[in-house]
């Protein structure tokens, strides 16, 4: 499963979780073997009226079959579709929270709408994969951060996933800017992924990802503490959690989230 949500937070299928603030067009998920590509998944982010990063729309090819999803929209082949929508071995399902779309060659994408997104893939695209989620080769890190001799940083490896669109108006995020720790978030993050909430959710997921995911989330709030800043990494957790099998307790209360 790779996703992304909340506060640009990406997860690989390999477990890597990164940042990356881009708002162009950028190469979610897609077969990358030379001959014959299957799908491509890609995404496009901006800023909502709350300054908040969200998904703008969806575009999912698959074969010859495009389908382009923004909230309560779908668009097949350039037509607007009525859902649920069956053809050519992809099923399209929506309501007001969440857009699903199962493809018979073997992808399920849900999107709640706004910020987050998730792609489970088949295993037989195993290292077939390129994008911002990665290779699919069950190794983090490697052929994404470190490829041969060369390293790079969230922000240079997101950047070379953007499609050159020639009247794009976007800038790319400053590769320079060093990523900060936030270790000072660390016992809150932990605190509130451990609650007894999820507890049928420690041995499903990795944890420590979802704690650092939260403190880059509370670093890059700077004091700004909505509950968009707070709550989007923990939805996510709870989200991953009931895909594993897990079945989160209620987590939100009327004063958090």
């Amino acid at each position: 499963v790779c996703s992304t949500w909340g506060n640009n937070n990406f997860k690989t299928f390999d477990g890597d979780i990164y940042q990356f603030p881009g708002i162009c067009e950028y190469n979610f998920a897609s077969d990358c073997r030379e001959s014959y590509k299957e799908f491509s998944v890609h995404i496009q982010r901006a800023l909502n009226s709350n300054n908040h990063p969200e998904i703008q729309y969806i575009l999912l090819t698959i074969k010859d079959f495009t389908v382009y999803l923004r909230p309560k929209l779908a668009v097949v082949d350039g037509r607007i579709v009525k859902t649920p929508y069956y053809s050519s071995g992809v099923l399209i399902e929506s309501n007001d929270i969440y857009t699903k779309v199962y493809a018979k060659l073997g992808l399920v994408l849900i999107w709640n709408q706004e910020d987050a997104l998730m792609v489970e893939l088949d295993s037989k695209f195993n290292n077939h994969t390129c994008g911002l989620c990665g290779d699919y080769n069950g190794v983090p890190i490697y052929n994404e951060f470190i490829n041969g001799i060369a390293s790079y940083n969230s922000i240079t490896y997101g950047n070379l996933q953007k499609i050159s669109k020639p009247n794009a108006k976007c800038e790319d995020p400053d590769e320079t800017q060093p990523l900060p720790s936030c270790n000072e978030h660390r016992d809150e993050c932990e605190r509130l992924l451990t609650s007894s909430a999820f507890a049928d959710c420690w041995l499903r997921l990795n944890l420590e990802t979802y704690i650092q995911a939260c403190m880059q989330d509370k670093c890059s709030c700077n004091r700004n503490e909505d509950s968009f800043c707070l709550c989007s990494t923990i939805s996510e957790y709870s989200r991953q959690c009931s895909h594993a099998g897990g079945h989160p307790g209620e987590w939100r209360t009327q004063y958090f989230c």
